[in-house]
C-alpha cells in the first residue's frame, strides 16, 4: 500500500465524517430523521460528490482527500452504490426512503469497509509521523 498522503486534510475530515455517517444505521435513524438535526443524507452526500471528493470519479482525489488506491476503489464502488439506491428510489426521494430501500444495505456494508480503512490509514499515519525522526 502507498500513502499519497492528504494535501487537503480538511476536506479528509469532512470525507471521513460522511463516510463514517453511511456506515452507521443507528446515527442515520437517529439524525438524518430528524429534522432539526445538522446532518441529513443531502449533506453527507454533497460532501462525497460535490464538495470535498467525487465519489463517482474519484481517482482525481489521491493525495488530496483519499491516501492510498484502496480507498479510491472503495470510494468508487460506494459511489457506484449510492447510485443504485437513488437509481431505485428517484433523486428526489426523502432520507426515509433512501433508508427503507432494499439496495440501502450495500451502502452501509461499502461504507464500513471504506471506513476502515481510512481510519486504519489515518491512525498508521500518525504512528509513522510520531515515530520519525526529529
Amino acid at each position: 500500500m502507498v500513502d499519497h498522503g492528504i494535501a487537503l486534510p480538511v476536506y479528509r475530515l469532512h470525507v471521513v465524517q460522511a463516510v463514517l455517517s453511511l456506515a452507521t444505521p443507528s446515527w442515520q435513524r437517529e439524525v438524518w430523521l430528524r429534522r432539526a438535526e445538522f446532518e441529513s443524507l443531502t449533506y453527507v452526500v454533497t460532501a462525497l460528490f460535490d464538495d470535498f471528493c467525487d465519489a463517482e470519479d474519484p481517482a482525481p482525489w489521491l493525495g488530496r482527500s483519499l491516501r492510498t488506491e484502496e480507498e479510491v476503489a472503495l470510494m468508487r464502488q460506494l459511489g457506484q452504490a449510492y447510485g443504485a439506491v437513488e437509481s431505485a428510489v428517484g433523486r428526489d426521494a426523502s432520507d426515509e426512503e433512501y433508508l427503507a430501500s432494499p439496495a440501502w444495505e450495500p451502502v452501509i456494508t461499502l461504507a464500513a469497509r471504506l471506513a476502515h480503512v481510512m481510519v486504519t490509514n489515518d491512525l498508521t499515519a500518525a504512528v509513522r509521523a510520531s515515530e520519525a525522526p526529529a
